[in-house]
């Protein structure tokens, strides 16, 4: 790519979303900010813009864990936006306990991957050419996911353990939707360990905000707007990210095989059109 470009950035109200918009704002492109809250999106409004020398960011308040406002975002964008060149699907969260959303799948595996999913396959014919950038995590040895169940049982859950799987099924949905989409250049990102309020509402807060080992946001921030602005022949469809180059997951459970299972059921939980 090259130019200016539209980049959308779920996420965006705070954090490394937020600090990848400045950095991409402060490059030139057009940057438009999806939120849940609308005081803290209007609130990164403002840093964008001041970001981007008084060039005015587009914003979108939706709510991950509500299917109808992910298909209202993707309709806003589609009509307000002839070309989107960018998807950093980036929004996330930690479950405190668990509970079902509205659409009845548990909360954080639809907040952080079955609305993503949804997004992108709405938009999938807008980013012909262009790129999705997931953000996710460095898989762990211990991680157990099975793409056939995405939601775990109330009775045995774990919040961490569902974010971890919720993240493994981010980089899942990048290596299938590079093999689906060839024109798409899509991968995911370790961003390393961010100091951010995704723990917010639980007692990983502390270790978000006050560990002395986390990145700053501005700092992990570069990795995103790495894949988004790299020439595309220097990047790898479907690898995940770190600070360079690509990581090499555990090849047991991030396989084709698991990554096209994961697509069948998420496409069967969302009832969307990605295809």
């Amino acid at each position: 790519m090259t130019g200016p470009r539209t980049v959308v950035i779920t996420g965006a109200s705070s954090g490394i979303g937020l600090a990848a918009a400045e950095q991409l704002a402060a490059g030139g492109d057009h940057v438009v900010l999806v939120g849940r809250d609308e005081h803290r999106l209007a609130a990164a409004v403002d840093r964008v813009r001041a970001a981007g020398r008084g060039t005015e960011p587009g914003h979108v308040r939706a709510d991950f864990e509500r299917l109808a406002d992910v298909r209202a975002l993707a309709d806003h964008l589609l009509s307000t936006y002839p070309a989107i060149d960018a998807l950093l699907n980036n929004a996330g969260m930690v479950a405190t306990s668990y509970r079902r959303t509205v659409d009845g799948h548990e909360a954080t595996i639809q907040a952080n991957h079955l609305g993503h999913f949804l997004l992108s396959g709405l938009l999938r014919d807008r980013l012909s050419g262009g790129r999705i950038v997931n953000t996710s995590v460095r898989p762990g040895p211990n991680v157990r996911f099975d793409p056939d169940r995405l939601d775990p049982d109330g009775q045995r859950y774990h919040g961490l353990a569902a974010y971890q799987s919720s993240k493994a099924a981010n980089v899942l949905f990048a290596m299938e939707a590079a093999r689906r989409w060839p024109d798409i250049l899509s991968v995911s990102v370790h961003p390393g360990l961010v100091r951010t309020d995704i723990g917010r509402d639980s007692a990983l807060r502390f270790v978000f905000r006050y560990a002395p080992f986390l990145l700053s946001p501005e700092r992990a921030a570069r990795r995103l707007v790495r894949l988004v602005t790299a020439p595309a022949g220097e990047l790898r469809n479907g690898a995940l990210y770190g600070a360079a180059e690509p990581l090499r997951p555990d090849a047991r459970l991030f396989h084709p095989g698991n990554a096209a299972r994961l697509w069948a059921t998420s496409e069967a939980a969302v009832a969307g059109p990605a295809t």
